[in-house]
């Protein structure tokens, strides 16, 4: 499609409350740790984990030999928009969370220049209800964000991703096995974890495998640290 007739970007920004905007959103929760780290991280151009292009995986679900049918995806901890991007291109109708402001403001030009349409939430992967993110979504892509959370927001997090997802809904989460040690935060998430949490919460462990992405500023990382891709499937409505 040439410049011309290309279609006007159109972005819906969110800030979890009806009629407030963004920028002067206010949340009665303290601001944890962890999202202090990101941001100084951002603010210092130190985003290392940035990829240009979408995992094979997810690559192969949306456009392989036998793609997912598009429908409502949530990219949790978005980052600046690769997934996000890539999906809208594709036809889903995307909705994509992230606590970091300069992430989302550099998400949201991205989508613009490829002139796709997406839905941004500034807030905490770990409260979705109460982002109001909504429900009946069929695929739920997680690349590095579970792995980084603290151990007390982790049910949370489980309880909101199953509460967002429509019953048959996939699952797709990536995380190190073996976090740096000198990581200022937890990063870290196993097998048998993936296993605990989210089996008793009605959903299915479809693989586990080592995969394998590069970024420019970390090449080699996910070899030193074991980055593993876990598969899920929600349990069908009863």
């Amino acid at each position: 499609m040439d410049a011309v007739n290309k279609p006007r970007s159109i972005i819906r920004i969110s800030s979890g409350r009806a009629g407030m905007p963004l920028w002067c959103r206010r949340t009665h929760d303290r601001l944890r740790w962890y999202q202090v780290v990101y941001r100084l991280l951002y603010r210092l151009g130190l985003n290392v984990w940035q990829r240009g292009t979408p995992p094979a995986d997810l690559i192969t679900m949306v456009d392989g030999p036998s793609p997912l049918p598009p429908g409502r995806a949530l990219d949790l901890g978005c980052g600046t928009g690769t997934d996000t991007i890539y999906l809208a291109t594709h036809g889903w109708d995307v909705t994509a969370v992230d606590a970091t402001p300069k992430a989302l403001s550099i998400a949201q030009r991205n989508a613009a220049a490829a002139g796709v349409t997406a839905r941004f939430i500034h807030g905490d992967v770990t409260r979705l209800g109460q982002l109001g993110v909504g429900s009946g979504f069929m695929l739920l892509l997680d690349f590095g964000c579970f792995h980084t959370l603290p151990e007390d927001r982790r049910t949370a997090y489980v309880q909101g991703v199953t509460d967002a997802a429509a019953p048959g809904a996939r699952l797709l989460l990536y995380g190190f096995r073996r976090p740096p040690k000198a990581a200022p935060l937890h990063a870290g998430v196993t097998v048998e974890e993936i296993r605990s949490r989210f089996i008793r919460s009605g959903w299915e462990l479809v693989k586990a495998q080592r995969s394998s992405i590069e970024t420019p500023a970390a090449r080699g990382a996910d070899e030193r640290f074991e980055l593993w891709c876990y598969l899920l499937r929600r349990a069908d409505a009863a």
